[in-house]
């Protein structure tokens, strides 16, 4: 199944903020997408892109402590639309 991630809609939100380092959260059915996307958003941004291999089971599961880690930008995808 193919999925819209929006890449550039993500490279224009780093590029319009003074973001450094990212963080990527996906869920499982996405995560051999991960180094490929790793690589598409930090060959148009020159950023560092964190891949969190942790779970994600939706937008309240954000990773603790990302600030501490130096992130400026936590990505989230999911398999559902929001509306």
């Amino acid at each position: 199944m193919n999925y819209n991630l929006e890449i550039d809609k993500i490279i224009e939100e780093i590029k319009s903020q003074n973001v450094k380092t990212v963080c990527i959260q996906l869920p499982d059915g996405l995560k051999p997408q991960a180094k490929e996307i790793q690589e598409q958003i930090e060959n148009k941004t020159n950023i560092t892109v964190i891949i969190w291999a942790g779970s994600c089971y939706g937008a309240c599961d954000i990773p603790l402590e990302l600030d501490k880690q130096g992130i400026d930008l936590l990505i989230q995808w999911g398999h559902s639309e929001w509306k």
